[in-house]
């Protein structure tokens, strides 16, 4: 993946109508240029809480850029907001997986007009970290045996001999472990337990879900929610996107015969070495992970979060607000300041021109 991580030129104007500002507003505040923006209006989303931090800095560039908009997106988790989205109450959706075919095959996004496909653009890109709480453990390296027997609560204490395997040289007290997993339906749920589904297959025996498959452990809602679960907890552990991890203990995983930290530059490695879903609409972008991967340097438990929009709109109110908003997304401005504020990975130049693409065809 080509990485831009600094010294990133100015974005390109997103649509005609549009001029941006050389830099978004939490990158110093700098005014719209003197090329003013006709859009104007309301725009509306929701869904994954995992792209808050990210949604909070696109909504501050663009409407800095285009001050006659207001961006409303509510964090309430990649279920609601594909719900949301499927009974048009919103523009669009954040979501950490892709529709499935059999939801696309049953139709009804109210927002689309008659016979529209939806375009899903993979615009966030994050690793999913395994966070814990164990006083004087910083991290830790475990394999997907490991985790998959912590989560399906066949690893019940911090000294077992299996955690103690691979990491020889720390403390590991005599103290009960207590999983945290979502309460709600979430796409990092889905990820995580993909990641256990497919790489530890004799240990973790349940379906890929975005709901927790069964009961035990505690459960928290959103990735606020489970990150507080963790950090006011003893012992505690769980998964969250690593823009949350903040000073709680983190896992590497085990890839190949290494063990890899998360970071945006392994997650983004693992991503474009990643199939596009074979069947789906032109214009509908969802990647197949794959989970199971040894290369060297890529981070498997991974999540690709979604905006979703319609390929066609019943009502062309917003066509032009929804193009502007995820084209300044897709933008390298728009992907940096995402890297900046809520660390995610910014897309490859090849994945940005099928994005593009995709975002010039809505109507």
């Amino acid at each position: 993946m080509n990485f831009k991580r600094l010294g990133v030129p100015a974005v390109i104007a997103v649509t005609a109508a549009i001029a941006l500002s050389s830099c978004a507003s939490n990158e110093g505040g700098a005014a719209p240029s003197e090329s003013a923006s006709t859009l104007s209006g309301n725009l509306v989303g929701a869904g994954a809480s995992s792209q808050d931090a990210a949604q909070q800095s696109w909504i501050a560039g663009f409407q800095t850029a285009n001050p006659d908009v207001t961006v409303d997106y509510d964090p309430s988790g990649s279920g609601a907001g594909r719900e949301t989205f499927l009974e048009g109450a919103s523009d669009f959706a954040g979501s950490d997986r892709a529709f499935k075919d059999e939801e696309l095959a049953a139709g009804g996004f109210k927002k689309c007009a008659a016979d529209s496909s939806i375009v899903e653009l993979p615009l966030y890109i994050s690793p999913i970290a395994v966070i814990f709480n164990v006083e004087g453990v910083d991290s830790l390296d475990l394999d997907a045996a490991t985790v998959a027997g912590i989560f399906a609560g066949t690893i019940t204490n911090w000294n077992d001999p299996a955690i103690a395997a691979t990491n020889p040289d720390a403390t590991l007290p005599d103290l009960a472990i207590t999983p945290v997993h979502r309460s709600d339906d979430s796409g990092t749920t889905e990820n995580f337990t993909e990641y256990l589904g497919a790489a530890a297959a004799d240990v973790w025996t349940w379906e890929a879900d975005g709901v927790w498959p069964f009961e035990g452990g505690e459960a928290a809602q959103g990735t606020s929610g489970l990150v507080d679960a963790v950090s006011n907890g003893n012992g505690t552990i769980g998964y969250a996107d690593a823009s949350r991890a903040g000073d709680l203990g983190t896992v590497s995983i085990k890839v190949g015969d290494e063990f890899v930290p998360y970071s945006p530059e392994a997650a983004a490695a693992i991503v474009d070495a990643s199939p596009f879903a074979e069947g789906r609409a032109e214009g509908d972008l969802a990647i197949e992970i794959d989970r199971t991967s040894e290369e060297a340097g890529v981070y498997p438990i991974v999540l690709v979060s979604y905006l979703i929009a319609c390929g066609q709109y019943e009502d062309p109110a917003n066509v032009d607000l929804v193009k502007g908003y995820l084209s300044y997304i897709a933008s390298p401005e728009g992907q940096e300041v995402a890297a900046a504020d809520a660390g995610s990975a910014p897309i490859s130049d090849t994945l940005r021109e099928k994005i593009t693409a995709a975002i010039d065809s809505i109507k």
